[in-house]
């Protein structure tokens, strides 16, 4: 049982135990992406690009975010080229251009790999409505239901990007419906002219940013296996049965960047995503990732939330908690998205997929998945099948209300989803995609203004910090500032409850068993000397349990500092990634007992344990702490 917290600030307190890395995402060789500072404008971006032309040679200008993506000249290591761009006064930031991978489908237990579209079109006269792609039997999405229901003449015809392996434009399920996206201008246009002036010629369908040309035909090699198509016949289902002749309600515009494997570039990524959205796209899918934050996909994805567009991302396939790992573009806060797990038939979460009470708000039907792919179909499973449900969900609502911002759809979506109790402990509320109650409630706001949208700063989510030997270079917002520091001396009952979040490490335990300390003792050798005392400490003696299950571990803190090691958790986390910590008073005369859950910090590399309120007796105690010499 929790004890009672008096609320304030969140705390993280970090214990110091065994140290335990993450392979960092790979980059493209050679490749740097640069954002310039303030407004964008073509002068600014010349006298930069005068500069930089010198040494690097210009792959993509993005001029409305600012924005250009490098390649450094053969020889000049990455390392420096970064150093140098961000020692430049008009650079707002520069970063390595990371490798992107879609999150690949996993098995479809023992059904068929693939249908023809003769055996395709067989399977679907031969089943129910409800035994489809876009759901099974004993799931209560209600889609066949919604179509039911949907206005004859839709307010518009929403067009929904699939960034992704590109699609099968070919395929008889599209064209017979009209559903490919055509650029009007381009298709009445000249050939091998760039008709719009956009800087893509003959964009008829969409773009191939792997290959650089205008054929974005999906691949149906069997590392891939038509995972663009897949996602689009997804999206398209949604709205309307795959088997009927209607006209399609929206139009997918199919954007390449992931090609051999699946890999693509943020670089692509940010391409296809600037595209989409200067070319009219309301509806963004996202079914692939990262671990490693990006500001330049974070401020595309921002661009994209100004132009009133919806987003929907895949959580990921790795049965992992998205609240303590790195995931991107799912873990990313952007105002109009929604990060989708994958549930099964019966509405439990699938087996695979990845879950998280804050960073995924939606779960959706991802097993056994029933959808087209190139030059046929085929059944999928993965949270990347879920993620384009709610995408055709966010369309559905767009064509009967054309004039709803991304912002509105995403909470209309919410809010029309059902709480699934399965759920409740796994994503956000427990919510489970619902197509019928969408429709109803889109419906139901006919003739109601929208809604204008906040304003959204895209900054760097909370968590994704840079080790602590850097804060004080970065001048960021590090563990603990100085700030915080001179507070609690200053206020001894603690930091005002307005206070954006307080990290504390704890180190010096003098009670951990004797293969813990050598391993601290062995990762010290090996720490730079001058990092060792960059931080202040404060003395602070006190005696500290952490509770592993039914085991106890007792230990000494003797110093409050912003510089620490971090430890290992597989223990902590095969117990459900909750700890419990006891901690006595300086005098020893008080004790509390606070419960926190494991998370990971990608940037310091290391396990932490995280609080949601902060005792109020620590901010008392404080006035007991010195400084260590």
């Amino acid at each position: 049982m929790l004890p009672k917290i008096i609320k304030s600030t969140r705390l993280i307190i970090l214990v110091t135990l065994i140290s335990l890395g993450a392979n960092a995402q790979q980059i493209v060789e050679g490749e740097v992406i640069v954002k310039l500072k303030g407004n964008p404008n073509a002068g600014k971006s010349n006298a930069f690009l005068g500069k930089a032309l010198g040494k690097m040679q210009l792959k993509a200008t993005f001029g409305r975010l600012g924005m250009h993506h490098m390649k450094a000249k053969q020889g000049q290591k990455i390392e420096d080229l970064l150093q140098e761009l961000r020692n430049d006064p008009n650079v707002e930031y520069a970063e390595p251009n990371y490798i992107i991978k879609m999150i690949a489908p996993t098995s479809s237990e023992a059904r068929p790999e693939k249908l023809s579209v003769e055996e395709g079109e067989k399977y679907f006269a031969q089943s129910s409505s409800s035994d489809s792609y876009t759901q099974s039997d004993n799931t209560q999405v209600k889609v066949t239901e919604a179509w039911g229901q949907m206005n004859e003449n839709p307010q518009g015809v929403p067009i929904v990007a699939v960034i992704d392996t590109g699609f099968d434009y070919s395929h008889s399920v599209f064209t017979q419906k009209n559903a490919v996206w055509e650029n009007p201008a381009e298709v009445n246009g000249l050939a091998h002219v760039d008709d719009d002036g956009n800087g893509y010629v003959d964009d008829f369908r969409g773009w191939n940013f792997v290959n650089g040309n205008n054929n974005p035909m999906d691949s149906d090699a069997s590392d891939i296996k038509s995972h663009g198509t897949h996602v689009a016949g997804i999206i398209l289902g949604v709205t309307q049965p795959l088997d009927s002749v209607q006209q399609a309600r929206i139009k997918i515009m199919g954007l390449k960047f992931l090609g051999e494997g699946g890999t693509g570039s943020t670089s692509g990524a940010i391409q296809a995503i600037y595209y989409a959205v200067n070319n009219g796209a309301k509806v963004i899918n996202m079914s692939w990732g990262g671990s490693t934050y990006s500001q330049s996909l974070h401020d595309a994805l921002a661009y994209a939330y100004d132009h009133q567009v919806f987003l929907a991302a895949a959580a990921g396939n790795s049965t992992e908690n998205n609240d303590t790992i790195s995931m991107y573009p799912a873990n990313l806060p952007v105002p109009s998205q929604i990060t989708v797990a994958a549930v099964t038939d019966f509405d439990n979460l699938a087996s695979f997929s990845n879950f998280g009470l804050t960073r995924v708000q939606m779960a959706a039907p991802g097993v056994g998945i029933y959808s087209t792919a190139v030059g046929g179909y085929r059944f999928m499973s993965g949270t990347s099948m879920a993620s384009p449900f709610v995408a055709g969900l966010g369309a559905l609502v767009l064509s009967e209300r054309s004039d709803f911002s991304g912002y509105q759809v995403r909470n209309l979506l919410l809010n029309a989803s059902d709480s699934v109790s399965q759920l409740v402990n796994k994503i956000q509320q427990g919510y489970r995609a619902q197509a019928l109650s969408s429709l109803l409630s889109a419906q139901g706001q006919l003739g109601i203004q929208a809604a204008a949208q906040p304003g959204y700063v895209p900054n760097k989510p909370a968590g994704e910090r840079a080790p602590a030997s850097e804060q004080a270079q970065m001048g960021g917002c590090g563990l603990v500032s100085s700030s915080i520091m001179n507070q609690w001396r200053q206020n001894p009952s603690g930091p005002s409850t307005g206070s954006a979040q307080n990290w504390l490490l704890f180190a010096g335990f003098s009670l951990l068993p004797l293969m813990v300390w050598q391993a601290l003792r062995m990762k010290s050798l090996y720490v730079d000397p001058q990092s060792r005392r960059r931080h202040e400490r404060f003395v602070m003696n006190s005696e500290i349990k952490v509770k592993l299950g039914d085991r106890e571990l007792t230990g000494h803190m003797s110093t409050i500092s912003m510089g620490g090691l971090s430890f290992k958790a597989d223990t902590l986390l095969e117990q459900g990634g909750l700890v419990t910590l006891q901690i006595s008073s300086p005098n020893g005369q008080e004790q509390i007992e606070v419960e926190g859950r494991i998370v990971w910090s990608e940037e310091n590399k290391a396990y932490g344990v995280q609080f949601a309120n902060e005792k109020s007796e620590i901010g008392s105690w404080s006035k007991h702490l010195s400084k260590a010499s």
